[in-house]
């Protein structure tokens, strides 16, 4: 039995799921930059999807289908422990207990919201990378990476900011929002490919791994088949 931790592949996954919470609390903040209005999670929230074409392209769905469930699982955790720090009683002489009850007050439809989109844009992501690369015999990463990120990104928008702030913000903004988003978070990735490429081929170097997912099953429920 191969007992060998891959390192690379241990610290992509530690990685993701602290982008992951990190972008579920800046979520909370709606900021405007240059006159556009988007959500401080855009800060770090693309930066899951490059860490998921990274772990697709190397070791394939099944790793990728893994890193997301256990995205989503710390995400439940964060917030569980935020949920109890909000009900317990504050000390009489703090005075951020409006601030903090805002922020982890408001994260059980953010998280919704976000943990759905979540794993529904990772999940078509990580589905796309893999087919695509299986059709294109591994060749065209770049394509294969800024497509999936778009259907990624598109699904993650329609699913999170209805849910996360329809009937808070105009229907016309949320829709601006959303067509900001997509193409932002997009334009990130195309902005640092040339990063991605290198810590693709630098993995694939080092690791060893270049996994092309023929005749698996792309059930996203089936955790334990890695």
């Amino acid at each position: 039995m191969n007992s060998k931790v891959s390192v690379p592949f241990m610290l992509l996954g530690i990685l993701f799921n602290v982008c992951l919470i990190a972008a579920n609390l800046l979520e909370t903040k709606v900021i405007q930059v240059f006159g556009i209005t988007v959500t401080a999670g855009l800060i770090v929230f693309p930066i899951s999807y490059i860490i998921n074409d990274c772990i697709a392209e190397v070791w394939g769905f099944k790793k990728a289908r893994l890193i997301i469930w256990s995205g989503f699982a710390m995400n439940f955790f964060v917030v569980s422990l935020g949920q109890i720090a909000v009900a317990l009683p504050a000390a009489p002489f703090w005075q951020g207990a409006e601030g903090f009850n805002f922020v982890f007050g408001m994260a059980p439809r953010i998280v919704v919201a976000s943990l759905s989109a979540f794993l529904v844009g990772s999940f078509l992501n990580a589905y796309v990378m893999s087919k695509m690369k299986v059709a294109s015999g591994g060749k065209n990463f770049s394509a294969r990476a800024i497509w999936s990120t778009v259907v990624g990104e598109t699904a993650d928008s329609l699913i999170f900011f209805p849910i996360a702030f329809g009937g808070i913000i105009p229907w016309r903004e949320l829709l601006i929002m959303i067509g900001v988003q997509v193409i932002l978070k997009s334009l990130y990735e195309v902005m640092v490919l040339p990063i991605t490429i290198r810590v693709v081929k630098y993995i694939k170097k080092v690791d060893n791994s270049d996994v092309f997912d023929e005749d698996i099953s792309y059930n996203v429920l089936r955790v334990k088949d890695v």
